[in-house]
């Protein structure tokens, strides 16, 4: 199966593969990811491995998409991640990006995740996304907002006792 999901302008987006565990390791263990996101159990490459095979590569089987890495056109640096993921107490997929440090303010998430949203509608026929953010993560807040999404509610995931902001997109 090809890797290559989309290209636009100036980004590719691929698949994740376990080839990728330098990259998650950096990104899971960055201070912005760790404090917007949380520790997601990724402390060394071998847990950044388990992490893409068990998430991203089940995804992608079971559902048709997942998280991809995200790449300037010519550029074999992993810059960040922008994919769909299906969460068990959520109605729709949820829209998430994360970028390695000195890769945001550039455009990149707002690039990638509006093609992605484009092909998931034309070719997954996904017609509602939603976005999950905790309240005082203002980039991603805004980003979505830029994206279309509108607040909808606010909930606390099984797996999370923080309230979370829920954003919705499309029709439901």
């Amino acid at each position: 199966m090809n890797p290559f999901l989309l290209t636009t302008d100036r980004l590719t987006l691929r698949r994740l593969t376990p080839g990728d565990a330098p990259f998650m390791l950096a990104l899971q263990t960055s201070p912005d990811y760790l404090k917007y996101i949380g520790d997601r159990g990724v402390h060394n490459e071998e847990d950044a491995r388990r992490y893409i095979e068990n998430g991203a590569l089940v995804s992608y089987e079971k559902y048709g998409y997942g998280p991809y890495a995200i790449q300037l056109i010519g550029d074999e640096n992993v810059l960040g991640v922008c994919g769909l993921f299906k969460r068990d107490n959520l109605e729709h997929p949820d829209l998430g990006f994360a970028f390695l440090p000195g890769q945001t303010g550039k455009g990149y998430g707002y690039e990638a995740s509006a093609a992605l949203m484009a092909y998931a509608a034309a070719n997954w026929q996904i017609k509602c996304l939603l976005g999950i953010t905790v309240p005082y993560n203002q980039p991603s807040i805004r980003l979505l907002q830029k994206l279309g999404f509108r607040l909808e509610r606010t909930t606390r995931l099984a797996d999370d006792a923080e309230e979370l902001m829920v954003y919705v997109w499309g029709e439901e």
